[in-house]
């Protein structure tokens, strides 16, 4: 039985073909056992109806060593240094990543964009959201501009009624945005796109965040319900404050890898694109 719909397939399709995917072209689709089945039979079926030549990749889930579920790292442990699926990946001419985390933070990145494919990470989101995500022509213009506000500022600053004051120095930091496109050689662009970010360098980042009712906590796919503080000094959160749940489990989150880093900042950065619709969230379950 099908796990896709035409109307998905064509979307799938659209994308593909921004990212400049012609007939003729090698694909390969690189998937894990744990992979959303929905997402790989669209993939695949949208690149070879662009009549591309496609490669399935299906690796192996590594298990999970813990303390805790992982979601929404960005970083694929499934191809755990697979020399032949990293080289079928740099020698292809477009790689359409359907792992559960992506490609985009894991160590294998490097060496597979140095063999010049092009490579569109899809979010592990079930392809019945691409029906509210119609192509933006406009989308690269306007992450294209904010790119360019963040490169040539020297500090960013948010702040906010309910007591965010973080300030930001961007000296030094990396600038990257991602429209959902990946068009040169040896590219990434994660799709749905519509991002603008800073990886700040080292010693950069203090002040307070606060999450508030109606924040989302993308980790744990929640919104918040209490108000929760967040001290930061030098990079790294040094209190969490607050009385209810959302602290207690932000706090116990944290401390269970046993390590500082888990305390650290990633990326700073603003989402620009109107179709992730706050409420969104609220239909649909965790998976």
């Amino acid at each position: 039985m099908s796990t896709t719909e035409w109307a998905w397939i064509q979307r799938y399709a659209q994308q593909m073909q921004a990212c400049n995917l012609v007939a003729g072209e090698t694909v390969v689709v690189l998937s894990e056992t744990r992979s959303r089945a929905a997402v790989v039979d669209t993939a695949r079926l949208a690149a070879q109806s662009l009549g591309a030549h496609v490669v399935d990749i299906v690796l192996s889930t590594q298990p999970n060593p813990g303390p805790l579920p992982i979601r929404s790292t960005g970083a694929c442990q499934a191809i755990a240094g697979h020399r032949s699926a990293v080289a079928a990946c740099a020698t292809a001419d477009f790689v359409v990543d359907c792992t559960v985390e992506g490609l985009l933070h894991s160590p294998e990145l490097s060496d597979i964009l140095a063999g010049g494919p092009r490579v569109l990470m899809i979010s592990n989101e079930h392809p019945e959201n691409v029906e509210r995500w119609p192509f933006d022509p406009d989308l690269g213009r306007r992450v294209a501009a904010g790119v360019q506000l963040m490169s040539s500022a020297a500090q960013l600053r948010a702040t906010s009624p309910a007591g965010t004051d973080i300030t930001v120095d961007l000296a030094g930091s990396f600038v990257a945005g991602s429209d959902g496109t990946c068009t040169e050689p040896g590219s990434i662009a994660h799709w749905p796109g519509g991002l603008v970010l800073a990886f700040p360098a080292k010693g950069t980042v203090n002040g307070t965040v606060v999450l508030s009712p109606g924040d989302v906590n993308l980790t744990f796919k929640e919104y918040v319900r209490d108000q929760i503080a967040l001290t930061f000094r030098d990079d790294f959160v040094v209190s969490i404050e607050g009385s209810g749940l959302d602290a207690a489990l932000f706090e116990s989150y944290l401390a269970a890898f046993g390590e500082p880093e888990a305390y650290a900042v990633s990326h700073v950065g603003w989402g620009m694109n109107p179709g992730a619709r706050w409420d969104a969230m609220t239909m649909y379950d965790k998976n």
